[in-house]
């Protein structure tokens, strides 16, 4: 492939990926860098250009300017010498306390890794082999600086070919590696939010959602029990997790090193449909009085598939946020009941009065007597009264009604008949 076409295939892959190029160039330069390196085995400087206009390569060799005084290694340890051996004071320490010293050296050296010594030596020590003297530099050009680097073009005829192979690996790594970070930018700010998919196909343990560019996982322990989920079907689905995970998770002790480096990271979408929050997001998008702010969710609280009380309040006193939810003739309620598979809603007026806000959270019970026996932040208890259906009412299937009232409250609810709160000795007054 030539050049300029190699170029515009990359280009048109980049825009319609909507990567940034220079991402792609710049790793296409680095990666051709290590390859020129390792192909003909080159110890000195060596950078690759990619032309962004032309699209052809170039490799050079570069020299960086240093100063006159920085000396080889034999120059660096000559110097020493001559030093030491000019100093009268070189002996005077005990020969134990040099020793100390000797092993202390021997253990510090231990610890820097190999990378860290040659590092370090490049720093201390000239090297011809990538580096040129400022004096020496200043006889090619007079305006050389310490730090500037002289370049030299050594692109090998037949390098085109490699470097095409190698750039179209990169270009193919750094699409999807593009790709993930663009799904995950646009997926990260979408936890907690309700969204629809199509139903692709099951397994096991899970279906997959198509959401557009990824999939999402919904575990068939979090549908809503007993419905049916059909595939090919819509459905809307609440958003539990975002987060990049290993491909295939295994058991890290049974993994080998060079295994750890092969796995990629892959954008995970945790869905749910018996989460609390999935009612609350239908709620949200069922009733525009909800999204304005007019209208507020208080607490709720859910057992999916059978049940789920709902507090609400209004920031406007002549708006009944009851009859909002429930809408006229019912449509609203309706509408959200039907993505719940037929689970009962009870929508409740919230109170700041806790005697006024148990009353509604048992509701349907009616001609209750509340008090609250402890208002410990802690250890929050009340008494509720009632008698005949309303007694039967207030507990509710199973103790289903007082259970959830609990968890709406934040009050621990406790449902007696008029008659056992006398006998207990407690004073009430009827209404």
């Amino acid at each position: 492939m030539e050049a300029k076409e190699f170029k515009l295939a990359v280009d048109n892959i980049v825009k319609e990926k909507d990567i940034d190029p220079n991402i792609v160039y710049d790793a296409m330069e680095l990666a051709l860098t290590s390859a020129y390196k390792k192909n003909f085995n080159s110890k000195n400087n060596v950078k690759v250009i990619f032309d962004r206009e032309t699209g052809n390569i170039h490799v050079y060799s570069y020299l960086t300017v240093v100063p006159d005084d920085k000396m080889t290694r034999q120059e660096y340890e000559d110097h020493r010498f001559e030093m030491y051996a000019e100093d009268d004071n070189l002996d005077t320490k005990p020969e134990e306390d040099q020793e100390n010293e000797s092993e202390e050296q021997e253990e510090t050296e231990e610890k820097i890794s190999n990378a860290e010594k040659k590092r370090r030596e490049a720093l201390l020590y000239f090297n011809s082999e990538t580096e040129i003297k400022l004096s020496d530099a200043r006889k090619i050009d007079k305006h050389y600086e310490i730090g500037d680097t002289i370049d030299k073009e050594i692109t090998p005829y037949d390098f085109g070919r490699v470097a095409t192979s190698i750039a179209k690996q990169v270009v193919t790594q750094k699409i999807k590696e593009a790709e993930r970070e663009s799904i995950l930018r646009e997926f990260e700010n979408k936890q907690d939010e309700l969204l629809v998919g199509t139903v692709m196909m099951e397994d096991k343990n899970n279906y997959y959602i198509d959401l557009g560019r990824t999939n999402g996982l919904l575990p068939k322990k979090n549908i809503i029990p007993g419905e049916k989920i059909k595939m090919g079907s819509q459905i809307k689905v609440y958003v539990t997790k975002v987060e990049m995970n290993n491909n295939n998770p295994t058991n890290e002790s049974n993994d080998k090193p060079q295994d750890k480096k092969k796995k990629k990271k892959n954008l995970v979408i945790l869905l749910s449909r018996n989460h609390f929050g999935f009612v609350k997001r239908l709620f949200e998008e069922e009733i525009p009085e909800l999204s304005d702010g007019t209208v507020m969710i208080e607490s709720i609280y859910r057992v999916a598939g059978a049940r789920t009380k709902i507090a609400v309040s209004s920031t406007n006193p002549n708006i009944d946020p009851v009859g909002c939810c429930i809408g006229e003739k019912g449509r609203r309620i309706a509408n959200i009941m039907s993505e719940l598979n037929g689970e009962r809603l009870d929508v409740i007026r919230y109170d700041s009065e806790p005697e006024n806000y148990i009353k509604n959270a048992l509701s349907p019970a009616k001609e209750l007597i509340v008090m609250v026996t402890n208002s410990d932040s802690k250890t929050k208890q009340a008494l509720a009264i009632a008698d005949g259906d309303n007694y039967k009412l207030a507990i509710g299937k199973g103790g289903q009604n007082v259970k959830l009232a609990s968890k709406l409250t934040g009050y621990d609810i406790d449902v007696k008949t008029s008659k056992e709160a006398s006998e207990m000795g407690i004073v009430f007054r009827t209404e």
